[in-house]
């Protein structure tokens, strides 16, 4: 049975897939921001996942048209206690899968203000991340958290912290380059980084 990537990339489709114990069968999603997530039962292979998205595609993309017609405009620049109140218990639960996936242990979340920075992560497991990142779309989300936990691993950015990186989320140099991008559009107040 071949693993299932944090996300699966199914054509022009980006799924961000999550495991759960609780799941006998697929549930996919098209969130409010029009991310496509999945939440899968453990033994569901890649393979047998993307037959579900492909099955799928036309309602996929019927919601995703839905979304564009209904104009959901991106959600409003909200003060910044309010990212960081429903960012933490949102990182909490999107943490855990990935933790798992590369073998670490975190000790403590927090959504922060860290200047310029994404997110930082101490050896003892104590991750923090910047509460601007809950503007990004979750696979660039993801991209952040996988990079803090493999900090836990390895503290440098030498050539086995990206191969961490690499095995726990294939691809991640496109989601570094759109990571690039992104921090260009987010909101930031001009005091409290």
């Amino acid at each position: 049975m071949s693993e299932i990537p944090g996300v699966l990339r199914v054509g022009d489709l980006e799924v961000a897939v999550s495991v759960s114990d609780r799941r006998k069968n697929v549930r996919l999603t098209v969130e409010r921001d029009a991310s496509i997530t999945a939440v899968v039962p453990p033994q569901l292979s890649k393979s047998e996942l993307t037959k579900v998205v492909e099955a799928k595609r036309p309602w996929l993309y019927g919601k995703l048209a839905e979304k564009r017609e209904l104009g959901d405009a991106p959600p409003a620049k909200e003060l910044v206690g309010w990212y960081r109140r429903v960012g933490h218990p949102w990182l909490s639960k999107r943490v855990r899968p990935w933790a798992t996936r590369l073998g670490v242990e975190v000790n403590g979340l927090r959504v922060r203000p860290l200047g310029y920075r994404w997110g930082s992560c101490s050896r003892d497991g104590q991750v923090n991340i910047h509460w601007a990142t809950m503007q990004l779309p979750p696979s660039l989300i993801d991209d952040v958290l996988v990079h803090e936990l493999a900090h836990i691993r390895r503290p440098d950015h030498g050539a086995e912290f990206w191969s961490t990186v690499e095995r726990a989320l294939p691809g991640h140099e496109d989601y570094r380059g759109w990571l690039r991008h992104a921090g260009n559009e987010l909101w930031l107040p001009e005091e409290g980084l």
